[in-house]
């Protein structure tokens, strides 16, 4: 029977389709987030985007969303899946389980996520520890993430604290950019952590100059040392999911040696490595 593995974000879904010669076929759906979709709309999606890109019945599903906020919305997917693949066995967890399992596999360790959010937990091999330290979201945490970054630079922005040619830079790069095009993306319509992301290319672009290499830095220490120095960092190095971690790795990782702190495993998504979780003879 064929094995689904799902990473989904709120823009799109990367499935992996393991069919029973151990092949891997990867598709792409639209984004799936259970807090925002109605069940009929997560059915008609599954129906027409998923379920006609593959043949084969389906045995078994392993499905990771940040929507999966606890057993509720874990039973509300579970009840989708049913109704279109009657004979699967599925599952579906968040997506810090998904970095857990991705990074760190059955092995004790530190998993973190740095993406358009940050989050971090202790991975004790199975499950995740119960203490973890709250992500906050991109107003009360989210340190490092890349709506934190977007929020630091659109703020030094609008106080006139960017130096000319990077306030050059940027005005150029975004001439709609002023403060009432900000407080409209950012106060009056949804999903704002995802606009304040979309800077994050502007801010690796001009990673060298010494007022965006400072925010970085600033953004990197800070995720280290209100999240990662909770946990047992000086006998576990620390793994990172996510487009942040992956392109920002060599500041990164400076900052982390500065705390004590090692870095670990490095992936830029989390779906191959849950992947290499679920079923380690795949053909790739």
């Amino acid at each position: 029977m064929v094995i689904l593995i799902a990473d989904s974000g709120s823009s799109k879904v990367d499935w992996r389709v393991i069919h029973p010669t151990g092949a891997v076929q990867s598709i792409t759906t639209t984004g799936i987030n259970p807090l925002f979709l109605k069940q009929e709309e997560i059915c008609d999606a599954l129906r027409q985007e998923l379920r006609v890109a593959f043949d084969g019945e389906v045995g078994r599903i392993h499905f990771y969303a940040a929507g999966v906020t606890g057993p509720e919305m874990s039973r509300y997917m579970q009840e989708c899946f049913h109704s279109i693949f009657p004979h699967a066995v599925s599952s579906a967890d968040s997506d810090m389980v998904a970095a857990a399992r991705a990074l760190c596999g059955n092995q004790p360790g530190i998993a973190s996520i740095l993406g358009t959010g940050s989050n971090s937990c202790f991975y004790d091999g199975k499950h995740i520890v119960p203490d973890k330290v709250p992500a906050g979201g991109f107003i009360l945490g989210d340190e490092g993430g890349g709506s934190v970054l977007g929020r630091k630079l659109l703020s030094d922005f609008i106080k006139r604290q960017l130096p000319i040619e990077i306030d050059f830079a940027f005005k150029t790069r975004y001439p709609q950019m002023d403060i009432h095009y900000m407080i409209q993306k950012v106060y009056r319509e949804p999903i704002p952590a995802r606009f304040l992301a979309t800077f994050s290319p502007f801010l690796y672009e001009h990673r060298n100059h010494p007022h965006i290499n400072n925010l970085l830095r600033t953004s990197f220490a800070e995720f280290f040392s209100r999240n990662i120095a909770q946990y047992d960092y000086k006998n576990h190095p620390v793994n990172i999911v996510g487009s942040v971690g992956y392109f920002y790795l060599e500041i990164i990782r400076e900052e982390a040696q500065k705390q004590g702190m090692t870095i670990g495993k490095v992936l830029k998504t989390p779906i191959d490595g849950l992947l290499e979780y679920h079923n380690p003879n795949a053909v790739l």
